[in-house]
């Protein structure tokens, strides 16, 4: 049994030494499915049966990792995907040992689907989890400073067009200070 892991990043650490020595044997398989005639080459068979022992130990290593609670569905999918790729490497490894590589044609692309499965849920578990949406609260602000701003601007306005009018520029000059006054009281 694997290490028993107890923080996401201990399992991340795991799952990439997992995936480091799952990729070459991936590869291999990948290569072999894609041009079933390689399996018509001596030792074919027991090349296939050294690939399905090396899908068996990454399924058991995945199987003794414990993944973080965000995880648990996808690690349980490549898991599966791992037993089913060996089982299908098994087959096709089996039906070579027996017969030839012409005894493998409907087996090929169950084979193939089954190492396919196996990329796929190593990218489904390579994805993060989408992150909850962030609900901003908004602002509670007083309605006191929007009230004081709004009444500066109204009596500066009115001060402005009074003391232009009647030309007092004291009066002028205390309105444009008030509509000024207001900006600040508002952003505060």
């Amino acid at each position: 049994m694997g290490p028993m892991t107890g923080t996401d990043e201990r399992y991340a650490v795991a799952m990439g030494e997992l995936w480091l020595g799952l990729a070459r044997t991936l590869a291999r398989l990948d290569v072999v499915a894609a041009e079933p005639d390689l399996l018509d080459e001596a030792g074919a068979s027991p090349s296939l049966r050294r690939l399905q022992y090396a899908l068996h130990l990454a399924a058991e290593h995945a199987y003794g990792l414990e993944p973080p609670p965000a995880a648990a569905s996808a690690h349980a999918e490549l898991f599966d995907a791992l037993a089913c790729a060996r089982d299908a490497t098994a087959d096709v490894a089996e039906a070579v040992s027996i017969w030839d590589a012409d005894a493998v044609d409907g087996l090929i692309h169950e084979w193939r689907g089954a190492l396919f499965r196996v990329r796929l849920a190593r990218m489904r578990l390579a994805t993060p989890a989408p992150r909850a949406p962030v609900v901003e609260e908004p602002l509670e602000r007083e309605l006191a400073w929007p009230l004081v701003a709004f009444l500066l601007a109204l009596v500066g306005a009115l001060a402005f067009a009074a003391g232009a009018t009647l030309q007092l520029w004291p009066v002028w000059v205390a309105g444009l200070i008030a509509v000024c006054g207001s900006i600040v009281a508002y952003r505060s």
